[in-house]
């Protein structure tokens, strides 16, 4: 009998463990019990859905078309570069933009194969679709700045240039060596260490170690200011308040198919090293552009630095005082644009 009991017992934990750590279905946008679909959308290959915005000057007259990355528990609305580019530079140089909900995010269809290849062709995909043309540019913020290393990897033939500003470094590229990025996960507060191991090491556990209330998790993902800079805490209203009008719609198909498979994909062994990248422009016909904040407290500035002497061939702006929120100060928009597009010296 008391073997019994325990066999029970141990079917019924087994049962309360496999439905804690088991993420809840999706609300697929246009579905039954889903969101509805407000934003236009193109049907890729494979067919999924995904969500885009576009805004400056019309695409059919425009000099620069720029495909932009969002970040982490972002959407297509947070196009960073836009959010302090003036009208006059956005007419003067013909900038055309186009954001896109990344799978799982705002109204874009979830994607549960996701790699950094996979996101490289929808970029390629939305690119095709909307007819920019065989070349464009590409630009993306913080997890966004780390999804344009996979372009520059698979579709490096189709960038006309690329600006990553903060992009998120992995700890587990092989091309930093053991002491820097030993150095960089041991400085992490102890709730984002954790909800690193875990997105590393047992991504199957993310959903439950990101909603369990036992042990904080991560820091990022609850908008801690603990982790924000100086200029980043001035900033971060800005941000905030940017975000309000459309803050539901960001994980409204679920956090897991957005925020938490956002971490295992950007935290997991990639199938390439960045480090390992060449000159994707050769003959000077395009430049690849880094910008970081030398006080940033989720991306450390050792980490960039590092990347930007592996790889000579990137143009390392590096902002003294700024941190990872710097692309909403005053005027930022207007000088990575002019850096970016036309060569200017860019002068904080």
């Amino acid at each position: 009998m008391t073997g019994k009991i325990l066999v029970i017992l141990l079917i019924g934990f087994l049962a309360f463990a496999y439905q804690a750590i088991k993420p809840p279905p999706p609300k697929i946008c246009g579905f039954p019990g889903g969101p509805p679909i407000t934003a236009p959308r193109i049907k890729l290959s494979d067919g999924r859905n995904l969500a885009y915005k576009e805004q400056g000057v019309p695409k059919d007259e425009a000099k620069y078309k720029i495909v932009f990355i969002h970040g982490f528990d972002c959407c297509r609305h947070d196009v960073v570069i836009a959010s302090t580019l003036s009208h006059d530079v956005i007419e003067s140089l013909g900038i055309y933009i186009v954001s896109f909900d990344r799978p799982g995010y705002g109204e874009s269809d979830p994607h549960p194969q996701r790699t950094p290849k996979s996101l490289a062709l929808d970029v390629e995909e939305l690119a095709d679709q909307l007819k920019l043309g065989s070349k464009f540019y590409v630009t993306g913020f913080s997890m966004g700045g780390q999804a344009v290393w996979g372009c520059l990897k698979y579709i490096p033939h189709r960038l006309a240039g690329a600006g990553l500003l903060a992009p998120v470094a992995g700890i587990w590229w092989p091309g930093f060596p053991a002491n820097l990025t030993g150095k960089s996960y041991y400085d992490m507060p102890a709730p984002d260490l954790w909800t690193v191991r875990v997105a590393h090491y047992l991504p199957w556990l993310t959903y439950w170690w990101n909603t369990q209330k036992f042990f904080p998790s991560s820091s990022v993902a609850a908008h801690s200011p603990d982790i924000f800079s100086t200029q980043d805490r001035q900033l971060a209203p800005r941000f905030d308040a940017s975000q309000e009008p459309y803050r539901a719609q960001i994980r409204q198909q679920g956090e897991f198919v957005s925020i938490h498979r956002d971490m295992i994909i950007g935290i997991k062994t990639w199938e390439f090293d960045p480090m390992d990248l060449e000159d994707p422009f050769p003959n000077n016909e395009g430049s690849v552009h880094i910008w970081q904040g030398d006080e940033d407290g989720l991306v450390p500035v050792v980490l960039q630095r590092y990347v930007a002497e592996r790889l000579p061939w990137v143009r390392y702006h590096e902002l003294k005082g700024s941190g990872h929120m710097f692309p909403y100060a005053d005027g930022m928009g207007d000088k990575i644009m002019k850096t970016f597009l036309l060569g200017e010296t860019f002068v904080l």
